[in-house]
């Protein structure tokens, strides 16, 4: 289960209330903000803006860490690969940049995701 290691909550992270229901998850999900100025899994409105890594459940209208640079542990990942979160669903995957996957960080080890996120250079 991916967890947050280190981030500057002053400037590395995005605080937002949740459009809907999250049901918690141990896979990190790349978020949006919708026409609300609700965080959402994907793009949304304001397109990939960061990851949520949040196991617990929480209800809508409850909010929610968006990491905007950070470092998050214990990712299933590759050492040295980009990695990319899907705009429909938030999915973080290494596939290559293109319409749909976006750039959100790369891993030092395997294990460590460093997160660099913003939907200004997606």
């Amino acid at each position: 289960m991916a967890r947050v290691d280190k981030t500057e909550s002053a400037i590395g992270v995005v605080r937002a209330k949740l459009a809907g229901a999250w049901t918690g998850s141990a896979t990190p999900k790349g978020f949006g903000i919708d026409v609300n100025g609700r965080a959402v899994p994907g793009a949304g409105q304001s397109g990939v803006i960061g990851v949520v890594c949040q196991p617990r459940s929480l209800a809508a209208g409850d909010i929610v860490d968006i990491i905007t640079a950070g470092e998050l542990v214990e990712f299933a990942g590759v050492a040295g690969t980009k990695y990319t979160a899907l705009t429909t669903d938030g999915t973080i995957s290494s596939a290559a940049v293109d319409a749909t996957h976006v750039p959100i960080g790369w891993t030092v080890e395997a294990t460590r995701l460093v997160l660099r996120c913003s939907a200004a250079i997606s």
